[in-house]
């Protein structure tokens, strides 16, 4: 068998090579037949619907009910499959297919190494990228405000700006990380229906935020003796992580459409995203910052200039609303982006 093959019968499907080959010989393929059947083969068993068809195998470029027939009435002639006795794929009627002979992976089918291992790590880290950049322009930002309060030394207003940049990249990278990773796993084995990704980066914003929240309280009470309450924290990750997941999914649904506009759109329903978080209660960034600097009455961070925009005395509930907004648009946007960005590179090297 070939390095990263699988076997059926006398035919080996290497997903590597993007061959398929019976006896040593190369059985001719199209590539988009070729996903379709691997597609079957990895999920041997499983039923696979007409959806993750066009999800996993079209992209999401419409096409009628024929194209799938046709499709899978050329890899039964190629594999010499019966319809009506097949040993191969099972039609499930108005439902799907299913493959059913058995199959005998090797080693490396499912490795470390393998093409979808690979696609989950290239995802996972461009969406932290993006998170970390999301945080840069946040901490850019927050520091601006933060550090042009009257302090009493120029080096404490640098200061200030130094600590909130490291904050808000260190939070935005921690954070994009769980949450790509929950939907890059979505993306690369789905398993489940279109919600999958929703559900992937509201899990992983959910584990990553009560995780690091926990670890906050724990450090402040560590070192002070008490810890400020309502810091962002599981609750906000999961909101934060579920948009993202949502975005994603609806861009994969328009692959034609230009990323500028994806990442738009992502924007918009991350924004909405966190004024939802805020409405509820919750705390992002600028909220988080604002407890912190009022529970320690020593600390040089004030951010009432941002308050002083909306004619409130300090960090009121507009100011938390419109940077609840701004820092989950941003931050959605470029996860998004940047997952979005990496996939279609990834696509196009397949096709």
């Amino acid at each position: 068998m070939t390095h990263g093959g699988i076997q059926f019968e006398d035919f080996q499907l290497d997903r590597a090579d993007r061959q398929l080959r019976r006896g040593g010989e190369a059985v001719e393929l199209s590539s988009r037949y070729f996903d379709a059947l691997a597609l079957l083969v990895t999920e041997r068993g499983r039923l696979v619907s007409k959806d993750r068809f066009l999800d996993e195998v079209w992209r999401g470029v419409p096409v009628t009910d024929e194209a799938l027939t046709q499709c899978i009435k050329t890899l039964r002639r190629q594999l010499g499959d019966d319809a009506a006795n097949p040993r191969f794929i099972e039609t499930v009627p108005k439902h799907g297919y299913r493959f059913i002979a058995e199959v005998k992976a090797g080693k490396s089918a499912r490795g470390v190494d393998s093409p979808s291992n690979r696609n989950f790590l290239s995802l996972t880290v461009a969406g932290t990228l993006g998170g970390g950049l999301a945080g840069l322009i946040g901490g850019l930002l927050y520091g601006a405000a933060g550090a042009s309060q009257p302090t009493g030394e120029s080096s404490g207003a640098v200061s200030v700006l130094i600590v909130l940049v490291a904050l808000t990249v260190l939070t935005a990278l921690v954070g994009s990380a769980g949450v790509s990773a929950g939907i890059a796993a979505a993306q690369v084995w789905k398993r489940g229906p279109w919600w999958s990704t929703v559900v992937g980066g509201a899990a992983g914003g959910l584990l990553v935020g009560a995780f690091v929240r926990l670890i906050g309280i724990d450090t402040f009470n560590l070192l002070f003796g008490r810890a400020p309450s309502g810091i962002t924290g599981g609750l906000e990750g999961a909101v934060l992580g579920g948009a993202a997941g949502l975005a994603l999914w609806l861009a994969n649904r328009r692959p034609g459409t230009r990323l500028r506009i994806h990442v738009a759109l992502a924007g918009v329903q991350g924004a909405g995203a966190g004024l939802l978080i805020v409405l509820l209660g919750g705390h992002l960034l600028g909220g988080s910052l604002d407890l912190l600097a009022h529970e320690f009455d020593q600390s040089r961070l004030r951010l009432g200039r941002i308050g002083a925009l909306f004619d409130e005395s300090g960090f009121g509930p507009v100011s938390q609303l419109v940077t609840g907004a701004l820092e989950a648009g941003l931050f959605t946007a470029c996860v998004v982006g940047a997952i979005l960005f990496v996939k279609r590179r990834l696509d196009e090297s397949r096709s």
